[in-house]
């Protein structure tokens, strides 16, 4: 048998709710105002202000001596808000009113450096798109990423991390889509529109021995490429880059070298370009908030970060947690920005829609 309330009983719930939440509320207060709470979770409160300072200031950590560790803290910094509900049921728990206040400062932090990439930034319209991927050399079916990525209908497509035996089959699977491509070693462009002036970009990928490149030195496998779209809207260069893989070693820390030479080397290349509209597209294998990366963001704007949907994370594919894939921009405006869904590499693939 159903009961059915009336309209008095559902009031007088409601009062009594809202009563026991100002109930509450005084209780909390209260406890507050005591001085014993103050002084309890001293060591909280310390851990949420060194949290907040180390948003703040994470520009100021070291490299240097320290195993990259700036590099590092930069590299994870969205996720140190995880810490603040942590910290906050802790507070809660030890009714610690000094720990609680404390969280304002990582809460505030957190906000004035993220803030900005909660919600939907993205426009409609757009007179280009272009999509890019690390599409994983392990790949066991290469055929099946590249259907996946054609059928998005992007008109320009970069792929990073090709192997001789899967170029093949990507050439194949993407003709009837694409009637023009180059591949420059282990990364390649297939386009819409005619390719012109292709030519490689000379950047370095030793393995995490930490060797340094000899003035002299040319790569045996190239990472990246430089080529001219002629679009309908005019001439775009499109740079392609896989940098060098980044290591957590025991010896070394935060092993980036490789990673940090190619990235100075495509910063010069870019910085040298004369053309007035400039694509960038690659795995970076950094982040954007990444000091190491500074030659390339002060030049370029991240196309997730002004027009996208969120962070925009692209690895690992499974459960993605830091955006190392980019498409950035030079002269020409994003009006959306968005991460595809996994499609058989272990890194998610971006597109991005441009205007001139």
């Amino acid at each position: 048998m159903t009961q059915t309330l009336s309209p008095a009983q559902t009031s007088d719930d409601r009062k009594t709710g809202v009563a026991a939440w100002h109930a509450r509320i005084r209780r909390a207060v209260h406890a507050a105002s005591r001085p014993e709470s103050w002084k309890r979770g001293l060591v909280l409160a310390a851990l949420a202000l060194l949290l907040g300072l180390t948003m703040l200031l994470h520009a100021w950590i070291p490299n240097r001596g320290l195993g990259n560790l700036g590099s590092l803290v930069e590299s994870l910094l969205p996720w140190f808000g995880v810490f603040v509900p942590l910290l906050l049921a802790a507070a809660l728990w030890r009714r610690s009113a000094s720990a609680t206040a404390a969280l304002l400062l990582p809460v505030v932090a957190w906000v004035y450096l993220f803030g900005g990439l909660l919600g939907d930034r993205s426009q409609s319209g757009g007179d280009l798109t272009v999509a890019e991927q690390n599409v994983y050399a392990e790949n066991t079916d290469p055929a099946g990423t590249a259907r996946d990525l054609a059928a998005h209908g992007a008109d320009v497509l970069a792929l990073v991390a090709l192997t001789p035996e899967a170029t093949p089959l990507y050439v194949q699977a993407l003709a009837s889509r694409y009637p023009f491509h180059t591949v420059q070693g282990t990364v390649g462009l297939w386009s819409r529109f005619p390719l012109s002036d292709t030519r490689p970009i000379d950047v370095v990928d030793y393995g995490p021995l930490g060797a340094t490149k000899p003035s002299d030195a040319k790569l045996a496998v190239n990472r990246a490429l430089r080529t001219t779209v002629t679009t309908d809207r005019g001439p775009l260069t499109v740079y392609v880059a896989h940098l060098g893989s980044v290591r957590v070693l025991p010896a070394k820390g935060f092993w980036t070298e490789s990673r940090n030479l190619g990235a100075q080397a495509l910063g010069r290349a870019l910085a040298a370009d004369p053309s007035p509209r400039v694509l960038l597209l690659g795995d970076l294998n950094g982040t954007l908030d990444d000091r190491a990366l500074a030659g390339l963001t002060t030049q370029l704007h991240s196309a997730q970060d002004a027009a996208g949907d969120g962070f925009g994370f692209t690895w690992p594919a499974a459960f993605p947690m830091v955006r190392i894939d980019q498409i950035m921009v030079r002269g020409i405006r994003p009006e959306s920005s968005r991460v595809l869904a996994a499609n058989g590499s272990d890194h998610r693939p971006v597109t991005a829609a441009l205007s001139w």
